[in-house]
């Protein structure tokens, strides 16, 4: 069956990694992140902790079916820093990770060609020290049925081991029973077919979480 249901990330922040050429230091991180707006306050929290660093360079990619993706040289020529970078992300088949490289100038200007070999050794140091993790790509379904019908959506949740995301019980505004709701999550590739058992069943309602 081709279906591709798994990604590549990170487990954790990197350590920070140290590469120097010609008096030039860069320092490299990895972080795992979710969404864009995870990237500004990690980079914020860089130039605190690097107030002096001339650059900050950097590049993430985001997603595992319909991809994003950034890579900034922050002042750095052209091309010669966050695509290099970037070109590691790929190089690993990771996403849903930011690489950055912070750069403390030395005074010997390393040329086109020097930059782009700098960054990208810096990123790959780091990602080579990184724990690589495989995550699967999942699909959330939300449940509900008449409060009876309970055992009957545990049943089907613990024979096809789905995972239980969240769940609640309140009452409805119609008949004034109480119901069941139940978000639960599973594989890609098994979506389809727990979809149409529950839908198979008069009892219990499914449809995709919002």
């Amino acid at each position: 069956m081709d279906f591709n249901d798994t990604y590549k990330t990170i487990a954790f922040p990197s350590e920070e990694t140290l590469f120097k050429e010609k008096s030039s230091k860069f320092y490299g991180y990895a972080y795992p992140i979710t969404s864009e707006e995870e990237v500004k306050p990690i980079l914020e929290a860089l130039r605190k902790k690097h107030p002096s660093a001339r650059h900050i360079c950097y590049a993430y990619q985001l997603g595992d079916q319909k991809i994003t993706y950034r890579a900034n040289d922050d002042g750095e020529p052209n091309n010669t820093a966050g695509v290099p970078i970037y070109g590691q992300i790929q190089s690993f088949g990771l996403t849903n990770i930011l690489v950055a490289v912070v750069r403390f100038f030395g005074g010997i200007k390393l040329g086109v060609g020097g930059l782009i070999s700098a960054y990208k050794t810096s990123a790959q140091t780091t990602l080579d020290i990184c724990e690589i993790i495989e995550k699967t790509v999942d699909v959330h379904f939300l449940i509900s049925f008449d409060y009876q019908h309970m055992n009957k959506a545990m049943r089907i949740i613990k024979e096809k081991k789905l995972d239980i995301v969240h769940q609640k019980m309140e009452i409805s505004i119609h008949s004034g029973l109480p119901i069941g709701q139940i978000e639960i999550k599973t594989r890609k590739k098994n979506a389809e077919s727990i979809f149409d058992i529950f839908n198979s069943s008069y009892e219990i309602h499914i449809k995709i979480a919002e």
